[in-house]
């Protein structure tokens, strides 16, 4: 029956499954540790026997004073070999990366975006027991619990993984965001909006991302790929990372709305192009220039895109949070984008403006010329027939 290893020397193992000169460095480790010990061999010394005990407490105190050591492999090149007294506790992540085992499991976070207005007030007024009171001026939003509605998030004492209670935030221009929902109820939670929600959108639109905590952080918070580590997760944290959340996916939805209106005003250039005049009428037009006009002031007004949080004023904690995923989602960057794409269609909707108006002027010019010719015609007419008479 094989020796089962103490948990410091599991290590050990595995680092002799990964190269092949690893048995003759163990066992030159458990010689120096112990060198009377049952796996020192000597030329002349016949192997121990299986039943034999094996010693391992006195390598337990080497490692502590051989930090590094060089060791020589079958081939006689020689490399270092660090050792550590302690070993530290991470396990590999599904996706490949390394995770921590004293973090908790991720809070999952769901963005959507399905409608252009919801009616906070009514929504308020409906789910009262599970409306928590703003601790800013900020009015755009509301935070909703359910669940244990007894427990709360306060400081590191308290954890949001594993509980049975969830947040939803809720904001006035149509997003949502969901914390620590499960899979089941997400549908639930967003029929309980769309009832008080006007401008329902034909294709909703959605997003995910991860909140993981972990006391024994050495920063407040620590950035990875599609989530963020935070030493705990409060409600000023579920706001500010929700306020960013909601400004991205309805930032998605304004994006795909102008980059409709630039396919088809590139089809409108390429009719151009190739018949040497366009065809729209002026009632299109102006819906367009509506449209635009409309998405860039929903942008900046109702998303409050370039609004400082309240909380990231207040806390430094909060602010670098803020200013995390602002950078993580690239807000910045795609309102410059949208911007661009905006100037672009404001630039063909005044060249088909001065187009349309020139074909107005056109006609106005023959309608006058033709009304000149009548009247000289007239005119010939009339001293035609006075000379007659």
């Amino acid at each position: 029956m094989a020796t089962k290893l103490p948990s410091k020397l599991k290590f050990l193992r595995l680092f002799s499954l990964s190269s092949p000169s690893s048995p003759t460095l163990l066992r030159s480790l458990f010689t120096l540790a112990n060198p009377t010990g049952p796996l020192f061999r000597s030329p002349t010394t016949p192997s121990p026997s299986p039943s034999s005990p094996v010693n391992y407490g006195s390598f337990s105190l080497f490692i502590p004073h051989f930090r590094t050591m060089i060791v020589s492999g079958a081939g006689g090149f020689c490399s270092p070999v660090r050792f550590m007294s302690s070993v530290t506790e991470t396990v590999e992540s599904n996706d490949g990366g390394v995770v921590d085992e004293d973090a908790k499991p991720s809070i999952p976070v769901r963005a959507y975006f399905f409608s252009t207005s919801v009616d906070l007030k009514r929504l308020v007024e409906v789910n009262k027991p599970n409306f928590i009171p703003p601790t800013s001026r900020m009015t755009n939003y509301v935070v909703l619990r359910f669940g244990d509605l007894n427990s709360e998030l306060k400081g590191s004492d308290s954890s949001l993984c594993g509980s049975d209670c969830c947040y939803i935030v809720v904001f006035q221009y149509g997003s949502i965001v969901l914390f620590n929902v499960p899979d089941n109820e997400i549908d639930g939670y967003l029929s309980l909006v769309k009832t008080h929600a006007s401008g329902i959108l034909p294709e909703m639109r959605k997003d995910e991302y991860e909140v993981r905590e972990k006391p024994t952080l050495d920063t407040w918070m620590r950035g990875g790929l599609d989530y963020i580590m935070l030493q705990y997760l409060n409600i000023d944290g579920i706001r500010t990372v929700g306020s960013v959340l909601g400004q991205s996916i309805a930032l998605d939805y304004y994006v795909r709305q102008v980059d409709l209106m630039v396919a088809e005003f590139t089809d409108i250039n390429r009719g151009m192009e190739k018949s040497g005049t366009f065809a729209m009428e002026k009632k299109k037009l102006f819906q367009l220039v509506g449209k635009a006009n409309s998405n860039l002031a929903d942008v900046i007004l109702k998303l409050g895109l370039f609004e400082r949080s309240d909380i990231a004023w207040k806390d430094a904690k909060y602010a670098e949070i803020w200013e995390y995923l602002r950078d993580e989602f690239e807000l910045t960057q795609r309102f410059a984008s949208l911007d661009f794409k905006l100037k672009f269609v404001e630039h063909n909707i005044r060249f088909l403006q001065e187009s349309l108006q020139n074909r107005k002027s056109d006609s106005l010019e023959w309608l006058i010329i033709v009304l000149i010719g009548t009247e000289i015609l007239i005119s010939i007419y009339d001293i035609a027939q006075k000379s007659v008479l």
